[in-house]
């Protein structure tokens, strides 16, 4: 099993940045992909972007791709997630999750089987 903390997340003016940081617990940690989703007010969760069990891979949604960058530090049991030229529509609820897959970088939530709580970023115009 894996707990999942998210940390970063705050208020910050268009055009500005921030790095999320998922924290997660247990000695299995380079077992699991990671993925970064999120949800704003009224809207479904989407996926934001992934990272393989190793780093070597990633994929991004077509939205952020460019201005995000995911990471991973499994000697920290860390995965990043550093967000440049943020605009207002990227202001949601940020949540990491962990889902035990070999090759696969799965982009739907129901994919992933632990969640961090989330952190809210918010972007002012």
């Amino acid at each position: 099993q894996v707990q999942l903390v998210e940390s970063g997340g705050g208020l910050v003016q268009t055009g500005g940045s921030l790095r999320l940081s998922c924290a997660a617990s247990g000695r299995t940690f380079s077992s699991y992909v990671i993925g970064w989703f999120r949800q704003a007010p009224g809207k479904e969760r989407e996926f934001v972007a992934g990272i393989s069990r190793n780093g070597a891979r990633t994929n991004y949604t077509d939205s952020v791709e460019g201005r995000f960058t995911i990471s991973r530090d499994n000697a920290k049991n860390t995965v990043y997630l550093q967000m440049n030229s943020l605009k207002p529509e990227d202001t949601a609820v940020y949540y990491c999750a962990a889902g035990a897959w070999k090759l696969t970088l799965p982009t739907t939530g129901g994919q992933y089987s632990y969640w961090g709580q989330g952190t809210q970023v918010t972007v002012s115009s």
